[in-house]
């Protein structure tokens, strides 16, 4: 069985794994962790990491975007106009036309603002924006952001770099009944089998950084969630089996010796 690719607006990645790039030690160890991990699209904070100025160390000076699709994020923001702003600073440097869209409600718990969330995306829409939202595991806003054209919904597994895990897979199965664009799960993810169940669950693909750049070894976290994304995405088709209450023979009875 093979698998395709993740396909977002006119783009097919090869992985549907996509892994941030902040939190290293050093360009270099993101750099051999994005080659670890298998991943072609990878996500850059544009207010935190520099991918603007030529004078200064440059991520793209290790990752380069004729090989990675350079994903810009707007963390870090927290009203709509902001997170435009940031966007279309990345765009007019020539990074992308993509945009991971956060606008972060709370400084403690990173939730996003959803009402600012959905405002941005009907602007960056309408501006030509291909937007990738995060937001809460709410169905409804989901199905509202892309509603507003948003080309997936990124719902949070659980609080940013909290690593907690998928808290509530109920409401990320709601989301994939509800929306027909791809479903991206999006921060606290904390290890390969939080991973696997995003996958299984039947989502399209895990965003993921701190569970890689945290991890004591890196490069092996990041390999690790390679083999966990498509080890869960090959069961989701495989179908698994039904659940039972008893137990039932593996072998057959049918002509078994008396």
């Amino acid at each position: 069985m093979t698998d395709d690719g993740l396909t977002i607006g006119t783009v097919t990645l090869r992985s549907r794994l996509i892994v941030g790039t902040g939190k290293y030690a050093s360009f270099e160890e993101t750099k051999r962790a994005v080659e670890a991990s298998g991943a072609d699209c990878v996500t850059v904070a544009v207010r935190r990491v520099n991918i603007l100025d030529p004078g200064r160390p440059n991520l793209l000076d290790h990752l380069d975007p004729k090989v990675y699709k350079i994903l810009p994020n707007t963390a870090g923001c927290y009203t709509a106009d902001e997170a435009c702003r940031t966007a279309r600073l990345a765009r007019a440097a020539g990074v992308s036309d993509w945009v991971k869209l956060e606008v972060i409600g709370d400084p403690k718990t990173l939730f996003p603002d959803n009402e600012a969330l959905l405002e941005a995306t009907k602007i960056l829409v309408k501006e030509g924006f291909v937007v990738l939202p995060y937001t809460n595991d709410d169905p409804i806003m989901a199905r509202k952001l892309q509603d507003a054209g948003a080309a997936v919904v990124m719902p949070m597994a659980a609080p940013i770099g909290s690593g907690l895990g998928i808290r509530n897979p109920h409401n990320i199965q709601m989301i994939l009944e509800t929306v027909s664009v791809p479903v991206i799960v999006d921060a606290g993810v904390g290890t390969a089998s939080d991973a696997v169940v995003a996958m299984e669950l039947g989502c399209h693909g895990v965003l993921m950084n701190t569970a890689i750049a945290a991890a004591q070894h890196p490069i092996r976290m990041a390999e690790a969630m390679r083999l966990a994304v498509r080890a869960g995405r090959l069961a989701y088709l495989s179908g698994r089996m039904p659940k039972r209450r008893y137990a039932q023979a593996s072998s057959p009875t049918d002509g078994m010796i008396e």
